[in-house]
C-alpha cells in the first residue's frame, strides 16, 4: 500500500543521509591534520560551516513550512551535500575547504525540518514520537555503516577517499527519496490514498486554518528555555569528538581512521538501540526525564576524555555520546511538534531551536580549538565539560513539561492503527 511503502523509503532515506553526513564529521578533522592544519584552523573551518547552518536555520524552517513539495528540498539539499564532498575530495587547501563548509552549511540546514515534515505527515501527531525514534533508529544504522567503510577507505586507500564515497552515497538517499508519495496531499489535510491504511487523526503542521503569529511563537517559554538548554548542549558537544580526533591523528601512527571510525560506530549502536524506546518512553513518561537523563551523560563523557590515556580507551568512552544523541535526536523535533505543531510554525520552530544548535557548536569548535592550541586538550574537555553541567542544570531546573496530558496514553495508542 501506498503508506507502507512511503514508511519504508522513510526508513531508507533516513539511512542513506546519514550515511552521506557521517562523511562530513570527525573524517574531516582527521583529514585537515593529516594535512597539516592546526586544531586552531580546523576550528575555524569547521565554525564556517556551523556558522552558516545557524544563520540559514530559521529562514530554511520557514521555507519548508510554505513550500507544498517537501521532496524538492530535500532533493535539492542531498544534491548540494553531493557537490561539498567532491569539492573537499579535489583539494584540502584553505578556499575549496572553507567553500564546502559553507554550502554544507546551507543545505544540512533544510534536510531536518524536510524529514521532520514528511514524517508529520505520513504519520499524523499521535505516532510522531514512534516515527522520530523509527528515524533515528535507522539513521544510526546508517552512520555506522558509513563510519566502517569510510574508516576502511580512509586506512586502506587514502584519507581522501571517505570524500568521493561520501558523494557516491547520495545517490541511493535520492533514490529512496523519490519512492515517498502523498506527503505533498497529507501535509495539507486532504485525504491518503482510500486503500492505504490511515494514521491516527492529527492537523498536519501546515495544515492548520489559523496560524498563530510568530511572536507569540517566541514568546513561548518553553521555546525560550528549550532554546538555551540546546545551545548548552551543542556547546558542550559539538567539539567534543573532533578534538579527540585531532589528538588521536597527532598521537598515533597506525590504525588512525579504524579508531575514528569505531567512535562514531560505538555511539550509533546504543542510539539504534535506544532510539525507538526512546520515543515510546517520551509519549509514557514525558519529555524532562528523559533530557536529564540524555544531558547527563555530556559532562561525564567530557571528563573522561580528558583523563584517558590511551587513544584506544576513547571507543568505549562513545557510549555515552550515543546515550545523548538518542534522546536529543528524538526529542528535538518532538518538542517542536509540541509547542508549535498545532500553530502552522512546526518547521519554523525546528529551524530556531536549529539556529540555537548552531551558536552553541559554534561557539564549541571555536572555543574549544582556541582553548586547545593555548593550554592543552585536558583544559578544554573540562571547559566543554563545564557546559554540559550547566545544560543539565537548566533542564532540571527550569525546562517545563511540553507533553500534552491530553494526548492518548499507551493503552489508547496500543488500539490505535500501527503505521511504522
Amino acid at each position: 500500500m501506498a503508506i507502507s511503502r512511503s514508511l519504508r523509503a522513510l526508513d531508507w532515506l533516513n539511512f542513506f543521509l546519514a550515511n552521506v553526513q557521517t562523511g562530513f564529521g570527525p573524517f574531516i578533522a582527521s583529514y585537515l591534520t593529516a594535512n597539516k592544519w592546526t586544531q586552531g584552523e580546523i576550528g575555524i573551518a569547521l565554525s564556517v560551516g556551523t556558522a552558516t547552518a545557524m544563520l540559514s536555520q530559521v529562514p530554511a524552517g520557514a521555507l519548508i513550512d510554505a513550500l507544498r513539495n517537501k521532496k524538492a528540498a530535500g532533493a535539492a539539499a542531498i544534491v548540494a551535500i553531493a557537490a561539498c564532498a567532491l569539492l573537499l575530495a579535489a583539494s584540502p587547501t584553505l578556499l575549496p575547504v572553507l567553500a564546502a563548509e559553507l554550502f554544507h552549511g546551507f543545505a544540512s540546514c533544510m534536510l531536518t525540518p524536510a524529514i521532520a515534515a514528511i514524517s508529520f505527515a505520513l504519520v499524523g501527531r499521535h505516532a510522531l514520537g514512534d516515527r522520530l525514534g523509527r528515524n533515528a533508529r535507522f539513521a544510526s544504522i546508517g552512520s555506522a555503516f558509513a563510519a566502517a567503510a569510510m574508516g576502511a577507505f580512509g586506512e586502506y586507500s587514502s584519507a581522501r577517499a571517505v570524500f568521493w564515497l561520501t558523494a557516491a552515497l547520495t545517490v541511493p538517499a535520492l533514490i529512496a527519496l523519490s519512492m515517498i508519495e502523498h506527503t505533498g496531499r497529507a501535509a495539507f489535510g486532504t485525504p491518503r490514498d482510500a486503500g492505504a491504511p490511515q494514521a491516527p487523526k492529527a492537523p498536519a503542521p501546515d495544515a492548520r486554518e489559523h496560524r498563530e503569529s510568530i511572536s507569540s511563537l517566541l514568546r513561548d517559554r518553553r521555546v525560550l528555555i528549550f532554546a538555551a538548554c540546546i545551545a548548552l548542549f551543542h556547546l558542550s558537544n559539538a567539539a567534543m569528538l573532533n578534538l579527540a580526533a585531532g589528538e588521536v591523528t597527532a598521537h598515533m601512527t597506525d590504525n588512525v581512521q579504524l579508531v575514528i571510525a569505531a567512535c562514531i560506530i560505538v555511539p550509533q549502536m546504543v542510539v539504534a538501540a535506544m532510539s525507538p524506546w526512546v520515543g515510546r518512553s517520551a509519549e509514557r513518561w514525558g519529555r524532562r526525564p528523559l533530557l536529564v537523563f540524555g544531558f547527563a551523560a555530556l559532562p561525564v563523557r567530557a571528563l573522561l576524555f580528558a583523563g584517558v590515556s590511551s587513544p584506544y580507551l576513547l571507543v568505549p568512552v562513545q557510549l555515552l555520546d550515543g546515550i545523548s544523541a538518542a534522546v536529543f535526536g528524538v526529542m528535538l523535533p518532538l518538542i517542536a511538534a509540541d509547542v508549535a505543531g498545532g500553530k502552522g510554525h512546526y518547521n519554523l520552530c525546528i529551524g530556531l531551536f536549529g539556529l540555537t544548535a548552531g551558536i552553541g557548536a559554534t561557539l564549541s569548535t571555536l572555543a574549544a580549538g582556541f582553548v586547545s592550541d593555548r593550554f592543552g586538550n585536558m583544559v578544554s574537555f573540562m571547559g566543554l565539560a563545564a557546559a554540559g553541567a550547566l545544560a543539565v542544570l537548566l533542564v532540571w531546573a527550569a525546562l517545563p513539561e511540553t507533553r500534552d496530558e491530553s494526548e492518548p496514553g499507551p493503552a489508547e495508542r496500543a488500539r490505535e492503527p500501527s503505521t511504522t
